[in-house]
This record gives structure tokens, sequence and C-alpha cells, in this order.
């Protein structure tokens, strides 16, 4: 028989909020580049994640596929499904929940980006690709904890598929591209050491974690943790219109993203917040206008407006700052706050 895990309810992790909010939107609106959680040891890290994993609804996939491509885009099928409508034959379609694929920080480039057998394609003359973790990532969660143990090469390799969302491998003249279109969610610890700069701007948004300081909410943590470890099935239904409510608001967003609209005066008010804050490079305004537009969708709403912008500036200006080795940077919110007055 099937041993299914219980998993902890997301909507029942108590405080955390902006963790929780970053991971939503990035389900939202894979294309925002992932985010990094950084925080200290028992913080809900990988709690949040598993838990945003069984709160999606199921997703429509190809049947026995490995890339689990979507069979309603066409625009974007790994090399099997796309020879198969080629042929002129009909992809059979099943439904499949989504995964968290987790990349261990000992992985080698060949088990992540996958591998192209040389000897068959010189053999057979035909193509003959391994499949790696990108591949099982598609339409799916990327979790790395602890990345920034993860070897930089391979920290690079992940940040160029989230953000072209496909993975091409490439051995001895003979190339193989395949779709892997994922969230990409980095954990790690600061007191084990930090990802290189360069790293860092890459992702989408970055937060930083620590424990809850307010005594009710830490009593709050622990019952709740006693009680679902005690009846699980019970603790699980009692966040079940909860989990719906979000679910519903989480479908909602992505049916109306890309009828998000804004106007000038927000692309300027954007670039401004940027020059103000001593942004390096232009990643930073892409990712506050992309970032505003999927809060303005899980808000329900059809334009952006300053709170969406003020909101956004928060996950993704603080990594992005300009510092001096050793220097902390605090965000000064009260500066961007007078820019969107003005």
């Amino acid at each position: 028989m099937e041993n299914i895990e219980k998993i902890y309810p997301f909507t029942a992790i108590v405080g955390q909020e902006d963790m929780k909010k970053a991971l939503i939107l990035n389900v939202i609106n894979p294309s925002l580049g992932g985010v990094l959680i950084r925080g200290e040891k028992g913080t809900a890290k990988s709690t949040a994640v598993r838990a945003l994993a069984e709160l999606l609804p199921e997703k429509l996939q190809v049947e026995g596929c490995v890339f689990g491509c979507n069979p309603k885009d066409l625009s974007i099928l790994c090399p099997n499904c796309a020879e198969k409508i080629k042929k002129g034959e009909k992809l059979k379609n099943t439904m499949s929940k989504m995964k968290v694929i987790n990349l261990p920080v000992s992985a080698t480039e060949d088990r992540v980006v996958g591998t192209i057998d040389i000897e068959y394609a010189i053999k057979k003359g035909e193509k003959k690709f391994e499949p790696g973790l990108l591949a099982q990532a598609n339409r799916n969660i990327l979790y790395v904890d602890e990345i920034n143990l993860l070897d930089d090469h391979i920290v690079d390799l992940l940040l160029d598929a989230a953000a072209m969302g496909i993975n091409s491998v490439e051995r001895e003249g003979i190339s193989f591209i395949h779709p892997s279109k994922f969230v990409l969610v980095g954990t790690m610890n600061p007191e084990e050491g930090d990802l290189r700069p360069q790293l860092l701007d890459r992702f989408g948004m970055v937060v930083d974690i620590i424990g809850e300081r307010d005594i009710r909410n830490r009593i709050e943590i622990t019952k709740r943790r006693i009680d679902f470890e005690r009846d699980k099935d019970a603790f699980i239904k009692a966040f079940d219109e909860e989990q719906n409510k979000l679910k519903e608001k989480i479908l909602k967003a992505q049916e109306i993203l890309n009828f998000v609209t804004y106007d000038d005066k927000i692309l300027e008010l954007s670039a401004k917040i940027c020059i103000e804050m001593q942004v390096d490079g232009h990643r930073a305004d892409v990712s506050m206008i992309k970032t505003a537009m999927t809060i303005a969708a899980y808000n329900g709403r059809m334009k952006i407006d300053n709170s969406d912008i003020l909101e956004a500036a928060k996950l993704v200006l603080p990594h992005r700052m300009r510092k001096k080795p050793f220097e902390e940077v605090a965000m000064d919110f009260e500066k961007i706050e007078k820019i969107l007055k003005e």
C-alpha cells in the first residue's frame, strides 16, 4: 500500500509573512526568478516549501513524459513530445500533483543537467539523453537546501535554467534541449557563509527570516505543532477552508496575470527608486515591475498601483543594493515611501 505522507498545511504556518508571500508569488509567476530564503535553523523554511506544493492543484501533463510536458502548450515541448506531434500522433494526458524536487549539495553537473550518451550517438546515429534533476524539475518546485554550500558553477546552471525556462546540454558537438520551467527555492543559514553577490543578484527575491520574537506567536507555533503530531488528519481538516481559499486565490491570480497593466508613471517610479537605493544594473527594475504585476494579480487587480511597487521593492531590492565588504545594508523604506508620495 502507498504510504501517503501527511504534510503540514501552508496556512497553518504562523508568522514568516514575507517568506510565505515570496513563495506564493513565485508559484503564480515562475518567471520571477525564484526566491532565496536566508535564516536560522528551525524557522519553517523547508516546511513552507513542501506545504506550498501540497496546497497547489493537480496539473495536466503528458502521460509517460519524463519532462512532464504541458499538452496545452505546444510552444515548449521536449523533443520526444514534439516528434510525436510532428508525426500526427495524439499526446495522452494525465493529472499530476506539483512535486518538490530536492537537489542535494553534493550533486554533480551531470546529475543536475543530465548527460548525452556519446557512444550510443556514434554507433546508432541517434541522440540518447539521460535526464537530470532539471528534467524532473520542469513545472515543479526545485528546492536546494544549504544552496550557499553548492558549487558556484552549479548555482549558475540553476539560475540560467530558471531564467530561460529551458535546459541545454552539449557534449562533443551534440546538443539536447528540453523545457525546464520551475520555481527555484534556495534556503541557507547565513552563519555558514553567503552566496557571491553576482549569484545573489540573479535571484528574483531574497527573504531574510528569524525565529518569532512575539511570545503569543511562539506559543501558537508550539501548540499547532503538537496538535499536528497528535492527530494529523484532524489538524489538516481544520485548515481545509483556509487552504481552499488560498488555492482559489492563486488560481485566479494565474488566470489574470497576463492581463495586468501599468503606465509610464509606474516605470518612472521604479527607475527612481532603483537609482535612489543605489542598485547596480537594471535587473532590479525588471524584477520590481514583474513582482508588482504578480502582487496586483494576487490581490485580484488588473493594474499596478503604488502599494504594489512598495511591496515589490521590499522583496527585490535589499540583496541588490551596493555595499562594501562585511557591511550590512539596511533598506530605507521611508525614502521609498517619500518617492511614492511625490
